[in-house]
């Protein structure tokens, strides 16, 4: 059994595509899935399946909640040694004094031809970005809903992407090392 961390783009927010995590826990346990931890209403689990094949599983797991609450979100499954990585990684060590100012989108794809232009035109002054392996860190001081950066990078970078902020991907990381 191998630890993993299921990250859903698009769920609970704005009363749209509701999925409350006790039912989100049920389905990954109908799948397999053991020891099975939420965080937060938007979407994280922490679990163990005999799955080797992440992608497979974020299929399986995508429809079976299409069959259960009528919608199909999107899914990113990661390992442990990935959030740490992202984590050490982090190339804006100063904005860890107000971590929820720091943003990491996790990536579906690398991105084929990103539009750093596009990128550089949308950020304020005081943010800033980089894209890493698999990542797109944005530091934004004057928060993630008045970002333009943060509402665009998706379409500049041409692959989906689901955000957490610093303080989610810490307890995230915290989940997993109690697993």
């Amino acid at each position: 059994m191998k630890t993993f961390i299921a990250l859903f783009r698009g769920i609970n927010i704005g009363g749209h595509h509701l999925l409350p995590m006790k039912a989100l826990a049920a389905v990954l346990q109908d799948l397999g899935a053991t020891r099975v931890t939420t965080c937060i209403q938007s979407g994280n689990a922490v679990f163990r399946s005999a799955s080797r094949n992440s992608g497979v599983f974020a299929e399986r797991l995508t429809r079976e909640i299409g069959k259960r609450h009528g919608f199909e979100p999107h899914v990113l499954i990661i390992e442990p040694q990935t959030l740490a990585r992202v984590i050490a990684e982090n190339p804006f060590p100063d904005a860890l004094r107000d971590p929820v100012t720091l943003h990491v989108g996790f990536l579906a794809d690398a991105p084929g031809n990103p539009d750093l232009a596009k990128l550089s035109r949308l950020k304020k002054d005081s943010e800033r970005y980089h894209l890493g392996d698999g990542v797109f860190y944005m530091h934004l001081p004057e928060g993630v809903g008045r970002s333009k950066l943060a509402a665009g990078a998706e379409k500049a970078l041409g692959v989906p992407m689901t955000g957490r902020n610093w303080k989610t991907l810490c307890k995230l990381m915290q989940l997993v090392n109690a697993s």
